[in-house]
């Protein structure tokens, strides 16, 4: 069974920064390829970013791309999501997610104020 516990979410002003982790359990973490996703009220999941296990390729919904990193620490089973100059837009609950998988987080929420 794997968990995966994010934290790091909260409350920042348009222009800030965020950086959201994502802790998980499990022996294989590093051949996971690991994806954040975010959810807002009556819409469905949208894919934000994924970093893959083997050799790190990454990947980013377009209107993050240049704002937002994704990066592993496969040493602490962690993958994280450094948030540059947020926008309003930008608020969601962010989970993370082994991809291929339903293994999801509990979710962290990002408000973002204008």
């Amino acid at each position: 069974q794997v968990q995966l516990i994010e934290s790091g979410g909260g409350l920042v002003q348009a222009g800030g920064s965020l950086r959201l982790s994502c802790a998980a359990s499990g022996r294989t973490f590093s051949a996971y390829e690991m994806a954040w996703v975010r959810q807002t009220p009556g819409k469905e999941r949208e894919f934000v970013a994924s970093i893959r296990g083997s050799d790190r390729s990454t990947y980013y919904k377009d209107s993050v791309k240049g704002r937002f990193t994704i990066y592993r620490d496969n040493a602490k089973s962690t993958v994280y999501l450094q948030m540059n100059s947020l926008k309003p837009e930008d608020t969601a609950v962010y989970y993370c997610q082994i991809c291929g998988t339903t293994y999801w987080g509990q979710g962290t929420q990002v408000t973002v104020s204008s």
